[in-house]
């Protein structure tokens, strides 16, 4: 089956590397140019990490990532540990796979590297999908350049302003979450003594939390801080932010915080605007289905957004090996079975925006209270409450 993927990002690309797994001819087109470093630190779970394994990409991904010691959350201003959970060996054996902290960039490459390695030709960049057609023999899709490509179905893993997804179901309304996003990375040589420890640490306070952890083996250091604001509401990720706005959002914080963001090099610290989107009423449309946040575009507080991508690939992929079933059908069985897990995990990633932002004493006791008490008394319940998540295993034959 010759599938067609609009969309070089980790999903598209995913999903090609699933396709060629389970014998089919992929074509990936991507309207970019060029695959620049974009982006920064990407927070890469065991539950995607099963899927690169079963592809033979484990080595390869993991050769330029970051394995943290512990999941730990802190107090923003004070620093104060709220749970600090080691990873290591034995979490790895819990989750089947490990837990690693990858630049987007090298993340990419990797995914890239496979491609062309599995399926020499098979990625076009400089080629933006601008219409799709049903045909009888699948489908025809309409280049920005007017090139028509025809291929078995059309997988839409172009991103949260997905092409497909618009000529699918027409333009979305997102709403604004009332959240403000900031990013940067820095070399942890730069830091000195206020390097972020070698954790992912959630760092919580009133109306703001912050991220931070390592990439590229140690060398350098990830933020992501959110802000409740309401006078920024630009969606675009790579919008440049001043570092004088950023100090002011996290003023009176630990100094792991605020060295990090007082040593961005110039030109390297950028903001965005955080958006949420109603659940779409489907997925497919024929021998066309979308996929990653073209399907489920998610809230970033529990960095799992790129890892359902990568789960949707498998499943997709699988979807389209059983014998003897159609396009069509094949399609609507991915979105049946995933449907209920992105369902889940975008509500997730709502409800920690409120944990991570308590604003009052009483919600900050009542909140981050049990989270310290836990931390001591009961360590192993922050593992439980993320096994739903990190040990789900799309590579299993479903029951």
């Amino acid at each position: 089956m010759h599938v067609l993927i609009a969309g070089a990002g980790i999903g598209g690309l995913g999903a090609a590397l699933c396709a060629l797994h389970f014998g089919h001819r992929v074509t990936v087109v991507e309207r970019a140019d060029k695959l620049r470093e974009v982006g920064a630190g990407i927070q890469l779970p065991p539950n995607a990490m099963r899927v690169f394994r079963a592809l033979g990409l484990e080595p390869g991904i993991a050769r330029n990532a970051f394995a943290p010691e512990a999941i730990e959350a802190r107090m923003g201003e004070t620093g104060r540990t709220l749970f600090d959970i080691p990873l290591g060996e034995a979490a790895k054996d819990r989750w089947g796979a490990p837990y690693l902290h990858i630049h987007r960039a090298d993340y990419i490459a990797a995914l890239r590297s496979a491609l062309e390695a599995r399926a020499p030709g098979s990625l076009q960049l400089g080629a933006g999908l601008a219409d799709y057609r049903q045909t009888e023999r699948g489908v025809e899709a309409v280049l920005d350049s007017g090139e028509v490509l025809h291929a078995d179905l059309l997988i839409g893993a172009d991103g949260i302003r997905s092409a497909v997804r618009k000529r699918m179901l027409g333009p979305d309304a997102p709403v604004f979450t009332g959240n403000v996003a900031w990013r940067a990375v820095v070399p942890v040589s730069a830091l000195g003594e206020q390097a972020p420890r070698p954790t992912a640490c959630a760092w919580m306070g009133r109306g703001r939390h912050a991220v931070t952890y390592r990439l590229r083996r140690g060398a350098l250091a990830n933020f992501v801080g959110v802000v409740e604001r309401s006078d920024w509401t630009r969606e675009g990720w790579s919008e440049p932010g001043e570092r004088a706005d950023a100090l002011s959002d996290f003023a009176g914080w630990h100094p792991t915080v605020t060295t990090l963001l007082e040593r961005v090099p110039d030109g390297a610290l950028h903001r965005w605007a955080l958006y949420d989107r109603a659940p779409l009423p489907r997925w497919t449309d024929g021998a066309v289905a979308l996929l990653g946040d073209a399907a489920h575009p998610m809230l970033p507080f529990l960095a799992q957004g790129a890892a359902m991508a990568v789960e949707d690939a498998w499943v997709l992929a699988r979807a389209l090996s059983v014998p003897g079933r159609g396009v069509a059908d094949s399609l609507r069985a991915y979105q049946a079975e995933r449907l209920p897990r992105t369902t889940a995990v975008q509500a997730g990633s709502r409800a920690n925006m409120g944990t991570f932002h308590q604003r009052t004493a009483w919600g900050r006791l009542s909140t981050y209270g049990p989270m310290w008490l836990a931390g001591r008394l009961a360590p192993t319940l922050v593992h439980r409450r993320m096994d739903w998540i990190y040990g789900h295993d799309v590579t299993r034959a479903p029951a």
